[in-house]
């Protein structure tokens, strides 16, 4: 009779379950997408610092009657300067959007929004407890709120000009 040892069943049973998350992981919409647990829920509280003089991003700001985008960033994501033009023409759309400077030097995002320009109506600077909050996955990360302080939309990396006229715009439109 031929004895197996259970350890020797390990190996298989950790490929199995990995082939298994792949193939379910292959069947979503969309494979770019990624869930986000935060959609149709109330904000998270914020947890910020105020960068300098600029405007300090406060919940009453999140609670307004208008629908509004939070946009996370930082100067030393290079990402969020290519998708920078994006969040100023949001603004210069008429859409308030409200900046969180995410785990970044003082004098880096001042130096950020001084070459860039400032599309930000109000900004809060977070050491890392508000991105947890909000389940961020990293930066640029931009949230789209409705006026009861819903959350509509989250995307995870850079507003491209196809992300803003296809995802973005037909929610902040309607």
């Amino acid at each position: 009779m031929i004895s197996v040892k259970p350890f020797y069943l390990i190996p298989p049973i950790i490929f199995i379950g990995l082939i298994a998350m792949m193939y379910l992981g292959l069947g979503r919409k969309n494979p770019n997408e990624l869930p986000s647990q935060m959609i149709g829920r109330d904000v998270p509280n914020l947890t910020l610092k105020q960068l300098s003089d600029h405007p300090f991003l406060k919940m009453d700001d999140l609670k307004e009657p208008s629908i509004k985008i939070v946009n996370f960033w930082a100067s030393w994501c290079a990402p969020c300067r290519v998708e920078h033009p994006n969040i100023q023409q949001l603004a210069d759309l008429g859409f308030p959007v409200h900046g969180i400077n995410y785990k970044d030097e003082t004098s880096q995002a001042l130096q950020f929004l001084k070459s860039l320009g400032n599309p930000y109506k109000s900004i809060g600077t977070d050491e890392g407890r508000t991105g947890l909050d909000w389940g961020l996955y990293g930066v640029p990360e931009t949230f789209v709120i409705n006026g009861e302080g819903k959350v509509l939309l989250r995307h995870a990396g850079p507003i491209t000009n196809s992300i803003m006229i296809n995802n973005i715009l037909p929610i902040l439109i309607e």
